[in-house]
């Protein structure tokens, strides 16, 4: 990239936000960095990615070096102030603090030398102020990979890690897009709220094709599982800016209280700037006594039970519930949202089950359909609705491989 300069030739501003962490220590680790424009705070670059296993530290200075590369090819006259909330490298970057550990010392001189030390200072900042390089960080050791991003000159575009930008104003209302191609059909500027359903990721039962409801927290992620997490919180947070233009940017974020959804959502969090709610509405089914066993378990047990429990809506397992009984709770969950208030998105983390039930319900479709719904892991759906009684239903995809059925 060329140099823009500052003001009257003056050197140009640049910010690097890093951070790093293991989960361990040393353990699975992973080092985030974006680098903005210090005058409009713009993100002109992210990197990160996951180390293998190491210390907290090594991390931390990981960060840094990638921060300080990508800002050296930004702009290598520029002044660069980082930003971090290690306050041991800031201050042995600093030379108030020596530096005895061999990998740090090494790691330190490759910092030291990216650009001149006159034109880098190092400043500390609480946590709080470096969430968008923990983002990173994490997206990193989530997805076990690289990341690489040159984000440009898009001001309107929120960072990872840091609340969405306001959105445009004119005439006391939020400037919209017009309705694009594909879209329901509307005679009227009338607005919804949006829900943007999410499966949770992988889990030990969704591979062994295991009945595991809301009766138990449940397993956590597998490996795979956050993998795929990642990559729908990356979709989710295009949501409102470059996928449906016409939908406002995510301001809450909901999950069901099962062990998988709080996970799946915490990556989502991590991505939107957003705390989780937890929402019991949007719990899984209650298989009862089905509770982990797996459907030639339960054919074995219950013979001719299980067809009919997925196709004709009103079978309920020995204790469970029913998949209309499903339907009334997730309509409940689907019209307090509504009651929330229009022209605003809310993501909610869910469960194969009830992400059918929640579609159905939006395309008023008879719940003894609603199985034929294929709601794959860690895939994302899109649900509207308005205040007349009319619904708008978008298949936003799924960025993961595999799928099994209801879990």
């Amino acid at each position: 990239m060329t140099s823009t300069g500052g003001a009257a030739g003056s050197p140009r501003r640049l910010v690097v936000e890093a951070d790093g962490g293991s989960r361990g220590n040393p353990g699975p680790a992973g080092y985030g960095a974006l680098v903005r424009d210090a005058a409009t705070g713009q993100v002109l670059a992210e990197r990160a990615d996951h180390l293998g296993v190491t210390t907290n530290n090594v991390a931390e200075y990981s960060g840094l070096v990638a921060g300080l590369e990508a800002a050296a090819q930004i702009d290598p006259a520029a002044l660069v102030e980082v930003r971090m909330d290690s306050r041991l490298v800031v201050e042995q970057m600093s030379g108030r603090w020596q530096i005895k550990h061999e990998d740090m010392r090494r790691l330190a001189r490759r910092a030291a030398e990216v650009l001149p030390r006159a034109q880098v200072t190092y400043t500390w900042v609480p946590r709080a102020e470096n969430s968008a390089a923990d983002a990173l960080a994490n997206e990193a050791m989530d997805t076990r990979g690289p990341v690489s991003r040159d984000p440009g000159p898009t001001p309107d575009a929120p960072s990872p890690g840091l609340p969405p930008a306001p959105a445009p104003v004119g005439e006391g209302a939020r400037a919209r897009l017009p309705r694009p191609s594909g879209a329901a059909v509307r005679f009227d500027d009338e607005q919804p709220v949006t829900v943007v359903l999410v499966r949770h990721g992988e889990t030990t039962m969704t591979v062994s094709r295991g009945y595991s409801g809301s009766s138990e927290p449940g397993p956590s992620l597998n490996d795979h599982g956050r993998a795929q997490a990642a990559a729908a919180a990356e979709l989710v947070r295009r949501v409102g800016r470059d996928l449906w233009g016409d939908i406002p940017y995510p301001t809450e974020l909901l999950a069901s209280p099962m062990v998988r959804t709080q996970e799946t959502a915490a990556v989502v969090a991590r991505r939107l700037g957003l705390p989780v709610g937890t929402e019991p509405a949007f719990r899984e089914a209650d298989f009862g006594a089905w509770q982990g066993l797996t459907a030639e378990q339960i054919e074995e047990r219950w013979p001719g039970m299980l067809v009919p429990w997925h196709t004709e809506a009103d079978v309920r397992p020995p204790g469970g519930e029913s998949i209309e009984d499903v339907g009334r709770r997730i309509r409940g969950g689907l019209d307090a949202l509504l009651a929330g208030g229009v022209d605003r998105t809310v993501v909610v983390v869910s469960h194969a089950v009830a992400i059918r039930a929640a579609l159905g319900v939006a395309m008023r479709a008879q719940p003894s359909a609603w199985s034929q719904l294929r709601v794959a892991p860690a895939s994302v759906s899109i649900v509207r609705l308005f205040e007349d009684g009319r619904t708008e239903v978008a298949v936003a995809g799924a960025p993961s491989e595999g799928w099994a059925p209801a879990r």
